[in-house]
């Protein structure tokens, strides 16, 4: 919930600049979607919302379809954010709701996933992960996923980088139990307070696709650095 529209045009301006061996995609409020859409028209940045709703239409006040998103310019809408799960009380079957109307509408889907400290203290995490996967991705599923350590957002802990390594290498197993071949072409983001500073050596760990970047977007430098960060090929 950043950004006004005085700011559309310096931001994609800086962004349309990014390294051409990566693929950048923003996701800015809804209230920005069209600003931006035709602010990187004409440039290889894809454009992705925040959230959809379930529905295709009806009287659902406060919501955004996914075919609206669509119609708006949106390619890509992410489901199932931490934020989404514990402020709005969000379940793995919503995500897959969420999913399915993506699907319909033309979206592609990156859905997230994560675990609490207390998840995680306990010696669930992979599981939770798991459960997540399981419930949240039909087995047809064509989309990204991405994994949060939720227990590192505000609590001082950092995530080491075989933390980091052995979760998604747990995705990359869950994915391919629950999704067959398909799921070895699945790509697998990190977003865990990804940082021009952290972001080349996590990028460059097995199994990680990309990131999920969060309070380093809202700079386009940082973003940027973010990017030229990315290993070739």
């Amino acid at each position: 919930m950043h950004g006004k529209l005085a700011d559309v045009a310096g931001y994609a301006a800086a962004i349309r600049q990014a390294p051409a061996h990566v693929d950048l995609l923003i996701c800015p409020p809804f209230t920005l979607l069209d600003r931006f859409g035709s602010a990187l028209k004409g440039s290889p940045v894809a454009l992705g919302a925040q959230d959809c709703a379930p529905c295709p239409q009806g009287a659902h006040t406060g919501d955004v379809s996914a075919a609206m998103l669509h119609e708006a310019g949106a390619q890509y809408v992410i489901l199932g954010h931490s934020e989404r799960r514990e402020n709005h009380g969000e379940t793995n079957a919503d995500v897959a709701a969420k999913v399915a109307a993506a699907t319909a509408a033309g979206l592609i889907p990156i859905v997230c996933t994560g675990e609490t400290e207390a998840q995680r203290d306990a010696g669930d995490a992979e599981a939770m992960v798991r459960s997540q996967l399981v419930h949240s991705l039909p087995q047809n599923f064509s989309g990204v996923v991405a994994y949060e350590p939720i227990w590192a957002i505000g609590t001082g802990r950092t995530p080491t980088e075989d933390d980091v390594a052995a979760m998604h290498a747990a995705i990359r197993a869950a994915l391919l139990r629950h999704l067959g071949a398909a799921g070895a072409g699945v790509k697998i983001l990190y977003g865990g307070s990804v940082k021009p500073g952290n972001a080349a050596s996590l990028l460059a760990l097995p199994e990680v696709g990309g990131a999920l970047v969060g309070g380093a977007s809202l700079r386009a430098e940082d973003l940027l650095a973010i990017a030229a960060g990315a290993p070739c090929g």
